[in-house]
C-alpha cells in the first residue's frame, strides 16, 4: 500500500485512531438529545457521534476523537469523505450553475458519465445509461426499463437479498424487520427464489441443486411470465455472502434460455470494492442490466442503470427521469472518481485489504468457536458468528463485539439475516497502518467476548 496513494486523500487530517474521551463524548451527546427532539425515530443510529471533519480513514468527530472508518457510509465514501478531486470537480460546477434538470435542457458531464460506464461495465455489446440519484431507484428502474423490453409483469429475487427502502423494493428485499416491518402490503408480481449460501444452503447438493430449485421456482410460476431476474454478485445486507462458485453463470444461462433480463445489482459490491471494477468479474458474468450507486459518486447522491441498448431503449420517450436525476454536481464527482481508477491503484489496494484482514482475521477460526466464517472480496469483508458445530447464530456476540469497537475508535457495521455479521467496508485510500490497528482491535475484541 503506497504512501502516495494512503496519503492522496489524507493530507490534513492525522491517520491515527485517538480518543479523546469516552465513545460517544459530552458534545456528541448534547447534539444526540437534540437529534432526538428534531428528527424521526423511524432513522437508525450505529454510532451516536457527531462527525466534524472525515478524511482518507478517519472520522473525527466534535469531541475530537479520532474513529478508524471500517463503514465508508455504507460503502459510499471509498476514496475517502472528502476526496480532494471530488470537491475541486464539484466547487467548479457549483460555481458554474447547480441544476437545470436534464430532461430540460442537458449538459455534457451527463453524457460523460454514462460513456464511462458503457465502456467500462462488464459485457462486450452496444450499451446505454440512464442515471437517477439512488440505488432504489436505479433497482426500480430497471425492472420499469425490463418489463417495458419483454411485455411481462413478474420479477424473480433471491432470499437473503437486499435492493432498498421504497415500495418496490421493500418487495424485493428479504429480511422483514427493520426494512418492511409495518409496511405492507408489498407489491405483487416479485417471486423470492432459493439463493446459494455456501455456510447456509437452502436446499441441499451444491450449486446444481441451487440453480434446479431456481429452475423450479421459474418453471411454478411459468417462465415466460417474468420480465427480469434481480442479483447481487455479493449479498448486501443479507450478510455479505459470495454465493457458491457457478451460481451468477448458472442464472446467466436460465435467463437465456427463457429470455428473462437478468440485472446484477452492484450497488453496494461495485466500483472498485471488491477489487475489480465490478464484482460479477469475478464470476465472468455481464448482466444484461447492471446497476450502480453509492461509490459511484463518493458520496454526492448518483445512481445508474447501465445495459444493453435494446433495453434501454425500450421505455417511452419521457417514461424515465427525475427531477434529480444525473444532477450536474453529482456528475462531476462521478467523473472525479473515474479519474482515479485509471492508474489501477485503488484496486490494488481493494485486493491488499483482504490480505491483510484475511492475515488478522482467519485465524480466530481456529481460535474461537464462535466465528463460522471470514468472507467476502477485496474490501468488502464479514466476520459471520455462529456456534461452530450446530451453526446457531450469534446475534449477541456480533453486536457486542461492534459495541466494544466502537468504545475503542473503530467504526464498526453488523448485518445479516440473523444480525450475526460484523461487515468490513474500509475505504480503499485506507493507509496500511491504519487498518492494522483497527483490524488488531476487532481481532482482540472478539477473542475477549468470544469466551
Amino acid at each position: 500500500m503506497t504512501e502516495t496513494l494512503a496519503a492522496r486523500d489524507a493530507e490534513t487530517l492525522t491517520q491515527t485512531r485517538h480518543l479523546a474521551t469516552a465513545i460517544p463524548g459530552p458534545r456528541s451527546i448534547q447534539l444526540h438529545e437534540e437529534r432526538v427532539q428534531q428528527v424521526s425515530s423511524g432513522l437508525g443510529i450505529t454510532l451516536p457521534v457527531f462527525v466534524s471533519r472525515a478524511d482518507g480513514g478517519i472520522i473525527e468527530d466534535v469531541d475530537g476523537n479520532r474513529l478508524i472508518d471500517f463503514a465508508s457510509g455504507i460503502a459510499v465514501t471509498s476514496l475517502g469523505a472528502s476526496n480532494r478531486r471530488v470537491a475541486q470537480r464539484v466547487a467548479k460546477q457549483l460555481e458554474a450553475f447547480t441544476h437545470t434538470c436534464f430532461m430540460v435542457t442537458e449538459y455534457e458531464s451527463f453524457t460523460q458519465v454514462c460513456d464511462w460506464l458503457n465502456r467500462n461495465t462488464p459485457g462486450d455489446f452496444d450499451k446505454r445509461t440512464a442515471l437517477f440519484s439512488t440505488g432504489a431507484e436505479a433497482v426500480e428502474n430497471a425492472v420499469k426499463i425490463a418489463r417495458a423490453a419483454t411485455g411481462r409483469a413478474n420479477v424473480l429475487v433471491f432470499d437473503e437479498a437486499y435492493h432498498g427502502r421504497s415500495l418496490l423494493t421493500m418487495g424485493m428485499t428479504a429480511k422483514v424487520n427493520p426494512y418492511k416491518l409495518n409496511f405492507g402490503p408489498m407489491p405483487e408480481h416479485v417471486i423470492r427464489a432459493a439463493s446459494a449460501n455456501p455456510l447456509r444452503p437452502a436446499v441441499d447438493g451444491g450449486v446444481e441443486a441451487a440453480l434446479a430449485s431456481v429452475e423450479a421456482t421459474l418453471v411454478e410460476h411459468d417462465p415466460a411470465s417474468f420480465a427480469a431476474m434481480v442479483i447481487e454478485p455479493i449479498q448486501g445486507e443479507g450478510g455479505f455472502i459470495v454465493p457458491m462458485a457457478g451460481f451468477i453463470p448458472g442464472l446467466r444461462q436460465l435467463a437465456d434460455k427463457y429470455g428473462i433480463v437478468l440485472v446484477i445489482d452492484e450497488i453496494q459490491a461495485g466500483m472498485g470494492r471488491t477489487g475489480t471494477l465490478f464484482a460479477s468479474e469475478h464470476e465472468g458474468v455481464a448482466g444484461d442490466l447492471i446497476l450502480t450507486a453509492k461509490a459511484l459518486a463518493n458520496g454526492v447522491p448518483l445512481s445508474a442503470v447501465t445495459g444493453r441498448a435494446e433495453l434501454l431503449n425500450a421505455p417511452h420517450a419521457g417514461g424515465l427521469g427525475g427531477t434529480y436525476a444525473g444532477n450536474p454536481l453529482a456528475c462531476e464527482a462521478a467523473l472525479a472518481v473515474f479519474e482515479q481508477f485509471e492508474d489501477g491503484s485503488l484496486l490494488e489496494n481493494a485486493r491488499l485489504i483482504e490480505r491483510v484482514a484475511r492475515e488478522v482475521l482467519e485465524p480466530l477460526l481456529e481460535s474461537t468457536d464462535a466465528v463460522a466464517q471470514v468472507r467476502g472480496r477485496g474490501a468488502m469483508l464479514a466476520v459471520e458468528f455462529a456456534d461452530r458445530g450446530t451453526l446457531a447464530p450469534r446475534p449477541e456476540l456480533a453486536a457486542a463485539v461492534s459495541k466494544a469497537c466502537h468504545a475503542r475508535g473503530v467504526l464498526t457495521l453488523t448485518c445479516g439475516t440473523h444480525g450475526n455479521v460484523l461487515r468490513l467496508l474500509p475505504p480503499l485510500v485506507i493507509g496500511e497502518a491504519l487498518l492494522r490497528d483497527g483490524l488488531e482491535v476487532l481481532a482482540q475484541n472478539i477473542i475477549e467476548l468470544a469466551g
